[in-house]
Order: C-alpha cells, then structure tokens, then sequence
C-alpha cells in the first residue's frame, strides 16, 4: 500500500474565483476529496493557513475558513504547537437503536471483525446473579472481543451470557461468528429490549493500549442488559468505544418536551 502524502506532493486543483462557491469552501471540498481518495490519510499533516494561502493564492482568513470547515464536519483535529491532522468522522452510535456491532460495521460499507480476548465459561458474580437472575451454581460465558472495523480498534466489548439458557454456546467461536446472529437464528432469542446506562469515562491502560488512543482519553461506556420479548435477560454487558470516533445519538418524540 504506497505512503499518503502530504498537500505539498499533491497537485493542486485551480480554484474557482469567478463562480458561485465560496472560495473557501472550494478549498475544504478538494481536501476532503483527497481524504476521501487516500491521497491524504489518517494521520497525515494538513497545510498550515499559511501554505493553503499560498498554494490556492487566497487570503489567510479564507484558509482558515477551509480548515475550520473539515474540523467542524470531522475530518480534521488541530495540537496546539503541532498543526492540523486528517481524521476521519465520528460514528453516531444511536442509542434508541438496538443493533450489534457487525450489523452496525456492514450497514456502514465497513468490514467488521474481532480479536477475541476471552471466552470462559465462569461463576456469576453477586451482580450478574441478579442482572441476569441466576441461580447457586449457574455459569455465565465471559465473551470478552476487541471490535474492529477496516482492521481499526473501535470498541472492547466485555459480555456476560447465561448457560443455562444457552447450551453449546460456550464451544462457538466468536472471533468469526456474531452473538446475536447467533442466539437469534440457533436459540430463537427475540430480543425485547435493553436497559442501559451511557458514560463518558477516561480509558484505563489496558483500554488505551487495545484501542490504540493516548492514556486516558475519552471513551464512551455503555453498560447495558439485554431482555427477550419473554422479560428474560440474556446478556449484561459493557462496552468501551472510542470517543475520539463515536458520539452518541438519540432522537426526543415530541411528546416528551413540555
């Protein structure tokens, strides 16, 4: 796979400066193509206000316009004393919209896979006992799988499922194969609805080191029990996502603004 190169290997598009688009806009429009390409990559430094100026023969304001237009749609995040870099836009992770991750990744054109952490049959502890109504003696499946989509760590998922409930599913690998797809088309599962809690919590070590982000850094925590149409649970879990790639959705009916 050839190295993405910087704006000053690339060639520059003339701009426009007679029509109808703002000049500015024109600039941030050729950037996001070449971001869009892979001439520009993840990563990669952007030109400075100076060098846009200079390349595109515009005014610095008119530069600092462009690059304020690719930080606003996502594209682009700016260090202090470093400069400007590409990114790529965060994911909306609707929270109204029951959906596993595999599903999620191939409705978005990405390829999903996983890394699987762990897969133990073990004893409940006194918390999952009573999430998921366990009974002296019960085992639960710890499915804990590192998410990632086009190769990229995207979420550290750590499930807890009832065996008792679920004969056989402990011998399933779920490095290839989906949990839900799974319970939904072996075990009948129709899933009712889940109860979740939604946090913005800094990454532990180990989270920062599996999702490749600086220590510390924001993730998004959903810890969430899932519940058939019977009123039975199935699953608790927690998930970590990135926060530098996902941000949180939910759409308010109407009816619930006084």
């Amino acid at each position: 796979m050839p190295k993405s190169r910087t704006l000053s290997e690339l060639p520059v598009q003339p701009l426009d400066k007679n029509g109808f688009i703002p000049l500015y806009y024109q600039i941030q429009r050729a950037l996001m193509e070449k971001i869009h390409s892979g001439e520009l990559g993840e990563g990669d430094p952007l030109a400075s206000e100076e060098e846009l100026s200079r390349y595109y023969q515009v005014s610095r304001m008119t530069a600092r316009q462009a690059l304020h237009g690719l930080k606003i749609s996502g594209y682009a995040f700016s260090e202090k004393g470093r400069g400007t870099f590409v990114t790529r836009p965060k994911l909306e992770k609707n929270i109204m919209h029951l959906q596993g991750f595999t599903e999620d990744m191939r409705q978005r054109g990405m390829k999903p896979s996983s890394r699987l952490l762990q897969q133990t049959a073990v004893p409940p502890t006194e918390e999952l006992m009573q999430r998921l109504k366990l009974d002296a003696g019960d085992r639960v499946l710890r499915l804990r799988r590192l998410r990632l989509a086009d190769g990229i760590p995207m979420a550290l998922e750590d499930s807890h499922i009832p065996l008792r409930q679920f004969p056989g599913l402990d011998r399933i690998d779920f490095a290839k194969h989906s949990l839900y797809q799974t319970l939904r088309e072996r075990y009948g599962v129709r899933v009712g609805y889940a109860d979740e809690i939604i946090e913005a919590l800094p990454a532990t070590r180990e989270e920062s080191e599996l999702l490749n982000i600086r220590s510390k850094a924001s993730v998004l925590s959903i810890t969430r029990t899932i519940m058939t149409t019977q009123e039975s649970p199935i699953e608790f879990a927690c998930s970590r996502y990135r926060g530098d790639r996902y941000r949180a959705s939910i759409r308010v009916p109407m009816t619930t603004i006084e």
